[in-house]
């Protein structure tokens, strides 16, 4: 009998679950066209009383409404609102946990500290209720992410309404990633540690760790290849540079020994991931061409030499010096703040920053570095029809309200499990 109980109550829990879920928006069928918006290009450019078409999941026609065109379809008229390019989250760990409470629904890290061939789209969830929560701030797209070990595994680039991960997937296994040792550590005060910042006695060993790894990886590719190895197979693409190798570092000392090693090693295509004090070290990554994933700026300066509002300033910083930037989520509550990523990109601009170059971080910029600007990031013809229409600027949370939004040119639905919660009892306590 308790068995038969505890049966039924999974079931019930599971076709609960599945009827919460959203389909995914049907192939486009029919033409849109967008009039009156001022469009925000997302490579800097601004279209006052513009006029933006779409038709089989591609943009059509990107100019002014002043113009004398045939519009195509359904005519949706935007005059007095803002139309943007959807926007990419990226190094988030999206769809790879639900609750981080409950241990069973977490699979964003495997056992071990070498995993170059750990994949982390296999284990997406599309049907993720987090996820749909993204989707009415104008987040429609995301890098997967994997974390811990040395070398975590390989992320890959999804979009947000799909049946399934190989429904979602952009792109496939765009980059490796690896945590560079930590230059300097702090004491465990628990243990009655110094918790001072000091040097990692430790980070030789990390680096000689690494240095060894790669090389036997190299050692092994150019061999006869007696037994195949998964994990040094899985490096083959970043060796050549056909796979970019994501590299997860802050410091000055940090970032500098991290592209001189990995350069030392035949690895060029490189990220740097996080980039605390790469201000200190922009020439190089100049020099190199190595483009900068910042992190949210809503955080402490890391020492305490720095000034209060550096992290608010670092991507006009780095901006200023010709480095190629974008903006990752990586950190505390992750999941649930990648919907505040427009505004993450709003603080950067209310510091310096100029607005559309701000903008840029979360659509051309991202789409640049993971590899995706040849479909998405900007509004131009023959990209997807991934866009929003929004009354206000998006990158201010109290005008950023989505009335349309299309992926693919499949019209999607803002409705969330959040959103039903919040009508529900609006109009419980409506008076």
């Amino acid at each position: 009998m308790k068995i038969n109980l505890i049966y039924g109550l999974l079931c019930f829990l599971f076709l609960g679950n599945i009827v919460a879920q959203q389909t995914p928006a049907p192939k486009q069928t029919q033409d849109y066209s967008i009039e009156g918006a001022t469009a925000h290009l997302g490579n800097g450019q601004v279209i006052e009383n513009s006029l933006i078409m779409f038709s089989n999941g591609k943009i059509s026609f990107v100019g002014n409404a002043n113009m004398k065109i045939a519009r195509q379809g359904t005519v949706i008229n935007a005059k007095g609102k803002h139309v943007y390019p959807g926007f990419i989250a990226a190094n988030s760990s999206l769809g790879l946990a639900e609750i981080d409470a409950v241990r069973a629904t977490r699979d964003v890290d495997e056992v071990g500290s070498m995993l170059p061939h750990i994949r982390s789209i296999i284990a997406y969830n599309t049907e993720s209720k987090v996820i749909e929560s993204m989707r009415p701030n104008g987040v429609f797209m995301a890098q997967v992410t994997p974390r811990g070990g040395v070398i975590s595994g390989t992320s890959s680039v999804v979009q947000f309404d799909a049946w399934n991960w190989e429904d979602a997937t952009l792109k496939t296994d765009d980059g490796v990633h690896m945590n560079w040792p930590n230059s300097f550590s702090r004491g465990r005060w628990w243990l009655g540690e110094d918790p001072e910042l000091k040097p990692n006695k430790n980070y030789q060993k990390g680096i000689i760790k690494i240095k060894e790894y790669i090389n036997n990886a190299k050692a092994y590719l150019k061999g006869n290849k007696p037994a195949k190895i998964l994990p040094y197979e899985a490096l083959q693409e970043v060796l050549n540079g056909s796979q970019k190798m994501f590299v997860h570092v802050g410091g000055q000392k940090g970032i500098t020994d991290a592209v001189n090693t990995l350069k030392e090693l035949g690895i060029n295509n490189i990220v740097i991931v996080h980039g605390q004090e790469a201000e200190k070290v922009a020439d190089l990554l100049k020099k190199h061409n190595i483009p900068v994933i910042l992190e949210r700026a809503h955080r402490l300066p890391n020492t305490e030499d720095e000034d209060y509002d550096l992290p608010f300033r670092s991507a006009k910083i780095l901006s200023d010096a010709g480095i190629l930037i974008g903006l990752g989520m990586e950190g505390d509550m992750e999941r649930m703040s990648t919907r505040n990523l427009p505004f993450y990109a709003g603080t950067y601009a209310a510091y310096g920053l100029d607005k559309e170059k701000a903008l840029q971080l979360i659509t051309q910029n991202n789409a640049k570095i993971l590899g995706i600007d040849d479909k998405v990031g900007t509004l131009e013809v023959g990209k997807d029809a991934t866009l929003f229409i929004s009354k206000g600027d998006a990158l201010d949370m109290r005008t950023n309200i989505l009335t349309d939004a299309f992926i693919q040119g499949r019209k999607i639905s803002l409705e969330t499990h959040q959103t039903k919660l919040w009508k529900r009892y609006s109009n419980k306590y409506k008076k």
